[in-house]
């Protein structure tokens, strides 16, 4: 045994197990969260239970558990967990039926989920359809596919209202928003040219009565929107009648095969990536959080790459060696463990009310005291994260050139090379493999964080994206949303928890596949520059 521990045959058995049961763990993680997550999408039927005592259910089978015993511990009975919706009916997503109370169990043909804008899903049966003022029976065969047709074009009207809303309307305003600052500044500096603000007031109104005309085609879309009824019975006979724009899918998940079902769950699939979020961020998409998440991480790899670089080439190859250099060294690796949300309260400090103030006093007075960049928004965001991972990115450059053969700087140098073309044109590329190992982790690190993030500009729901077609295109003192911030906000905030949980799990999932997709952009690159620099020791 003594033999054994003094050879490090198991040393390395052990580093090995650790390595496998760390492995498995990740593993096993992943596989929990893809498997919660991807089958959120998949059209399950629907299932029509009775009861003993004479109660009905109609919805989805959402779980099954032991019920927890008081007494004897041997004696073991399961309860049914179901999806049953209509929660404007009910008030609750879910309930739990004991399976020693269940007469039957049937999977009628005829069942029918709708997707709604509010009040999520409604389980049920198509009693009649009032189009234009004709009354469709739901018993007919084509009332299903009237109720689709009807929805398709809901949705087209809703689209051309979000997109006068979102585009056209708030184009206007923020043109209009844009000539009263001006008037404003003009009256600050003390400019009494009538003429000019005159001219300014007059583009005003011509933004106006567009805005008026806007108004007005939003008006006849609504009309539009609501005139058509759809008239659904609850398993109990309960009827409720919704205008088709409140709808958003109709599908009869019982009467659908294979190949209708993988239709439905790759459409709904491109909804989660490509929409924008309804119903408190636990319906729809979550395009705008994917486009705040890799927008923020982009911003802050351009400014800590920079900074980092620049920082670890004076420490290595500028500063003379010695105790200050030590200490910064030590005070470096020691700000790499700080706590990220200390961070983000400097962020405040230092970004929102230090710089943010100034800039508006400088260049944006006209609008306070409604602050513009001394409020949160996501270059805030994104500087406060580039001062977390700045010591990841040191470090690691700094180990890079270290491991830069000293010769390879002889040699250059000897040849009439300048120090700073010897840095620039030897060692920074000899040493890119290890910068871009660096960003690799500040990349990791950053696109999971949010504590910081809760304080300096990420919120719950973004009106409009930081890039449009404004000028300047690019706003980055605009609020916006994120992946990480989404999952905690869906998954402890959301006033409906338990309908929301398979939200979270594809949430999570998506932002794993972002981290693993942006990483390994980053390793392919640095594996291509390590073939490329065969002189590199790293």
């Amino acid at each position: 045994m003594k033999g054994l521990f003094k050879s490090g045959d198991a040393y390395i058995w052990m580093t090995g197990l650790s390595l496998m049961f760390s492995l498995l763990m990740i593993a096993g993680l992943l596989f929990l969260i893809a498997t919660k997550a991807l089958g959120f999408f998949w059209p399950a039927d629907v299932v029509e239970i009775k009861l003993t005592n004479g109660q009905v259910y109609l919805g989805q089978y959402a779980g099954n558990e032991a019920i927890p015993q008081m007494g004897d511990k041997n004696i073991k009975e399961y309860r049914t967990r179901l999806k049953i919706g209509n929660r404007d009916l009910y008030g609750l997503d879910f309930t739990w039926v004991d399976d020693d109370k269940i007469k039957s169990a049937e999977f009628p043909k005829n069942a029918i989920v709708l997707e709604r804008r509010e009040w999520g899903n409604f389980y049920g049966f198509l009693k009649e359809l009032n189009i234009n003022g004709n009354i469709i029976p739901g018993e007919s065969k084509e009332a299903f596919s009237q109720l689709r047709g009807l929805i398709n074009n809901a949705n087209k009207i809703n689209g051309k209202i979000h997109h006068i809303e979102k585009s056209e309307i708030g184009d206007i305003n923020y043109k209009i928003e844009n000539l009263r600052l001006k008037i404003r500044g003009l009256e600050l500096s003390g400019n009494t040219d009538q003429a000019k603000v005159r001219d300014l007031n007059n583009k005003i109104k011509k933004e106006e009565a567009k805005y008026k005309e806007k108004e007005e085609t939003l008006s006849t879309l609504y009309s539009r929107l609501n005139e058509n009824k759809v008239v659904m019975s609850s398993v109990d006979g309960t009827d409720k009648t919704m205008p088709a724009g409140t709808l958003v899918r109709a599908f009869e998940p019982n009467s659908m095969g294979f190949f209708a079902k993988l239709g439905h769950y790759f459409s709904k699939m491109w909804e989660f990536v490509s929409a924008n979020p309804r119903e408190a961020n636990t319906e729809g998409g979550v395009f705008p959080a994917i486009f705040g998440t890799v927008f923020m991480v982009i911003i802050m790899s351009i400014v800590v790459m920079p900074f980092g670089i620049l920082a670890a080439l004076y420490l290595r190859e500028y500063s003379k060696q010695g105790f200050f250099v030590r200490l910064v060294r030590i005070c470096v690796n020691n700000l790499a463990g700080v706590p990220s949300i200390v961070f983000g309260v400097f962020g405040v400090g230092f970004f929102l009310y230090g710089m943010g103030g100034i800039i508006d006093n400088v260049f944006y007075s006209e609008a306070l005291p409604t602050p513009t960049f001394g409020t949160g928004g996501i270059l805030w965001a994104s500087l406060t994260l580039a001062l977390l991972t700045v010591p990841v990115v040191i470090v690691a450059t700094e180990e890079g050139l270290a491991a830069v053969p000293k010769n390879i700087k002889d040699g250059s140098l000897a040849l009439g090379a300048t120090k700073f073309e010897t840095v620039w044109t030897v060692i920074i590329p000899s040493a890119l493999p290890a910068i871009l190992t660096g960003l690799i982790l500040a990349i990791a690190r950053a696109t999971g964080e949010v504590a910081p993030l809760m304080i300096t500009g990420v919120v719950k729901l973004a009106p409009d994206l930081p890039i449009d077609g404004n000028f300047p295109f690019v706003h980055l003192e605009r609020k916006f949303m994120h992946l990480g911030f989404h999952i905690y906000d869906v998954g402890f905030q959301s006033p409906n928890v338990e309908a929301a949980k398979p939200m979270v799990y594809t949430t999570a999932l998506l932002l794993i596949l972002i981290v693993v997709v942006l990483n390994l952009t980053a390793i392919i690159i640095r594996n291509k520059l390590k073939k490329k620099y065969v002189s590199s020791a790293v």
